[in-house]
């Protein structure tokens, strides 16, 4: 574990890994797993609970190396004094502007902030139906969020910045299974390990609905 970190993540489908094992061997397994992310540097003689352990060792290893390159982007732009200060409003206007300002007509789907630290699951929701309004031209009809959710929401926020919310749903919104199996949905956006792979696509424009029906999509 990282200096100061006080908390690993354990993903739900490792039930699948350890559904065939005793309740012994379930115990030995969890707390071989508590001594070895305290840095007890356990070993294990059973060749099973070995074999078991092993993928387990493996993801908290890239999580780890997730959570230092946010420590240390994060220390980085501490260095470079942070946010800069929003500039005064101007009191009014001289004159008129001698071009005017076209609409906006992107489909950023940021949150605007730096940082989502204080994203509650209701603002989550707000956010999440009107991007998807936005990006698909069709609401969401989520109005909740399960516990489990909730919890992977409150890792991603303490992990990821607005920007990066908005990078990985609009990844999210051009992929040809998501849009096929109906998987546009936070259930299947929050989960770290999808999180993560959408952000880490390249950003690409979004595709039109006219765009996917030509490709093939079942849409």
């Amino acid at each position: 574990m990282a200096k100061d970190k006080k908390s690993f993540l354990i993903y739900c489908d490792i039930i699948h890994t350890v559904q065939h094992l005793t309740d012994e061997e379930k115990g030995k397994l969890f707390q071989h797993l508590l001594e070895y992310v305290n840095d007890l540097n356990p070993i294990l003689n059973d060749r099973l609970l070995t074999a078991v352990f092993e993928p387990i060792k493996q993801q908290l290893k890239r999580d780890l190396v997730k959570y230092e390159s946010i420590c240390n982007r994060n220390s980085k732009n501490g260095a470079l004094g942070g946010r800069p200060k929003k500039p005064k409003k101007p009191n009014g206007l001289f004159g008129n502007p001698e071009k005017p300002k076209k609409a906006d007509t992107d489909t950023d789907t940021d949150t605007d902030k730096d940082s989502v630290s204080k994203f509650t699951p209701e603002q989550f929701l707000t956010w999440w139906n009107d991007s998807r309004t936005k990006l698909l031209q069709k609401p969401s009809n989520s109005n909740y969020l399960s516990g489990i959710d909730r919890n992977y929401l409150e890792i991603l926020t303490s992990r990821y910045t607005g920007k990066d919310f908005g990078k990985a749903f609009h990844n999210l919104c051009n992929d040809k299974w998501a849009n096929e199996s109906n998987q546009i949905i936070p259930k299947h956006f929050l989960k770290p390990e999808n999180f993560d792979k959408y952000l880490q696509i390249e950003q690409k424009p979004l595709l039109t609905k006219k765009q996917k029906i030509n490709r093939g999509w079942a849409i």
